[in-house]
């Protein structure tokens, strides 16, 4: 394969939107590619021929990949050349995401492996680099796909998907990018906003833990204005300092600061690491100031209480699957979702592209991150699911638009909750788990029912607009709603775990499906209610919105779903992102203008 002429691409495209450099290489694209269904190979010389290409970042079950094949492949690999840098004092490369087990060799050696299909790796590859010449860069990707003891998410495990399963993703799916980096460097950067002291927890990671004479300097402005300028000396490989900025005092000044999804206000910040007066590494990165808090039962953004009005976003493509096809897609989700007036999306099953959250922190759009889910339980599935989750949390905390953490959905890969201790306590160890990494966001243990240790209840609920008045309107009692409704057959709260004025929030109902009339052939169609004419459609999700967004009852709700996905057809917009109702009249009905 003739190795691709790759040029730096555009700033605003960088990968990890919130620790970016200058110079950076893309290696999307197209790479050789092999099945390995035996699992014969161990090393990159193993591989007798490569038979396909594929387009890099697409996984191989994906149309855009250029493969589309969605059997049973429980290993692949991909191989590639790239230029090295003419200079450079290290190099590292990066992996948005692998799904599942990655094994990356470069110039036949083995720089690095990571298990977890939705969370980044890296590797410096400096010492396998050879002089001049094409470099080699080899991928193994494991992805057994009737694995339940992975975070697999909506990832089925049956050869065709069925119910709300949809088709698998293995391999790479997100950017892989290298850049060149000096010796000494900034390797993370992590904001923390405390608006009660009108300050931003700022801390900074060097990879040199010895020297004593490295410095950070950090100038941080808003709209050009400069906000900060300050100097801080590295002890020990980090810095840990809180950045105070000036309380403007009247309201109307304080609001121009806070970032929220009506007012997105982001911070821009450029740090420098220096030894003495010589620059070492420069990277941009942006933060926020707000907040986000329960107090009794309601959610307070920035100290007074917001409600959430959310819809379902399950974070697919029908060409692409899991990966969006450009990052103009991940825009214009962002910009979708806010012309159909709700405020944030609830992404479910999917610890979603780092794009997305950069858009949804510039545009304004509150984000419930979810872990996906693991569906069997055992030692095993619960460390998995520690170690992704845990990265994960890692990767996004600095993102503003995260309001909430969700660990588990639906009892998914904890099912006997009711009856077993080890899932109760796997529930309340990842609730505790993420309070312990974040101490600012809240967090839904258990969401949809079942709830124990939790910040928040979650209800899911696909009953019909007048059955959800009936029991959440104005008439119901919260006493009648924990004791005697079961959603989905389960109980809202377990047993020792009263309900305790949490704030409680419609994280699921709707679900009306309408296929268009050339797709209502598909056998495995899927709908919580089915219609056949637009007309009623409309009538039927603008009530169940409207009795979502009157019922007091309820601090929040997210309408199921954003987008028809595969056999789920009941998306506001169909898979096309072409809607399926006028956008401002869904804007109407989700703002409560009638």
């Amino acid at each position: 394969m003739e190795t691709e002429n790759l040029s730096t691409e555009a700033h605003a495209l960088y990968p990890r939107p919130q620790l970016r450099r200058a110079k950076w290489t893309s290696l999307d694209g197209i790479w050789r590619f092999c099945f390995d269904d035996g699992m014969r190979w161990e090393q990159p010389r193993d591989v007798p021929e490569w038979p396909l290409t594929i387009r890099v970042p697409f996984a191989p079950e994906s149309k855009k990949s250029g493969i589309g094949d969605t059997g049973f492949h429980p290993a692949c690999w991909y191989e590639r050349e790239f230029d090295a840098p003419e200079t450079y004092e290290r190099v590292q490369l990066y992996f948005g995401a692998v799904d599942y087990q990655a094994y990356v060799w470069v110039n036949d050696q083995l720089v690095v492996q990571h298990e977890g299909g939705h969370t980044p790796f890296k590797a410096d590859i400096t010492a396998a680099l050879k002089p001049g010449g094409p470099q080699k860069l080899t991928v193994c990707a494991q992805d057994d796909p009737e694995d339940m003891e992975k975070p697999r998410g909506k990832q089925d495990w049956r050869l065709e998907p069925h119910g709300i399963w949809y088709p698998r993703t293995s391999g790479i799916w997100q950017t892989v990018w290298m850049e060149t980096l000096p010796e000494t460097h900034i390797v993370n950067l992590r904001w923390t906003p405390h608006l009660e002291r009108w300050e931003i927890g700022f801390e900074a990671f060097i990879n040199d833990r010895i020297s004593h004479d490295l410095r950070i300097s950090i100038r941080m402005t808003h709209r050009g204005a400069l906000l900060v300028e300050d100097d801080y000396l590295v002890l020990r490989g980090q810095v840990h300092r809180r950045i105070a900025l000036s309380d403007p005092g009247i309201d109307d000044y304080r609001n121009d600061l806070l970032w929220s999804p009506e007012r997105p206000t982001l911070l821009d910040a450029v740090i420098q690491l220096w030894r003495g007066d010589q620059l070492l590494d420069e990277v941009h990165s942006y933060t926020a100031l707000r907040s986000v808090a329960v107090h009794r039962d309601r959610l307070l953004l920035n100290g007074r209480p917001y409600e959430m009005r959310l819809v379902l976003d399950q974070g697919y493509w029908p060409e692409s699957l899991m990966t969006a096809p450009d990052d103009q897609a991940l825009r214009r989700d962002v910009e979708l979702v806010k012309e159909m007036g709700f405020n944030g999306v609830r992404k479910h099953q999917k610890i979603e592209d780092p794009r997305f959250l950069y858009w949804a922190d510039v545009l304004g759009l509150a984000v419930i991150e979810e872990m996906p889910s693991t569906y069997r339980f055992s030692n095993e599935a619960v460390c998995r699911l520690m170690d992704e989750w845990t990265e994960a949390i890692e990767r996004d905390f600095s993102h503003p638009c995260i309001l909430v953490w969700v660990p588990f959905n639906e009892s998914w890969g904890v099912p006997d909750l009711p009856a077993s201790p080890a899932h109760r306590n796997a529930v309340e160890a990842f609730y505790h788990l993420t309070k312990t990494l974040d101490q600012t966001r809240p967090v839904i243990g258990n969401d949809g029912w079942e709830a124990s240790a939790t910040d928040i209840i979650g209800i899911h609920d696909y009953s019909e607009a007048a059955d959800l008045q009936q029991r959440y309107g104005p008439t119901a009692k919260l006493e009648d709603l924990f004791d005697r409704r079961r959603p989905g057959g389960r109980v809202l709260t377990l047993d020792g775990y009263p309900h305790r004025g949490q704030p409680i929030f419609l994280t699921e109902f709707g679900g009306v499906a309408y296929a268009r009339p050339d797709e209502r052939h598909m056998a495995n169609i899927w709908g919580y209610a089915f219609c056949e004419e637009l007309g009623q459609y409309e009538t039927m999700c603008c009530a169940l919105l409207e009795t979502a967004r009157n019922t007091t009852m309820f601090s929040g709700f997210c309408y199921t779903q954003f987008t028809d996905t595969f056999q789920e057809v009941n998306g506001l917009l169909y898979a096309d992102r072409t809607p399926k109702i006028p956008l401002e009249k869904i804007a109407a009905v989700v703002r409560g203008r009638r």
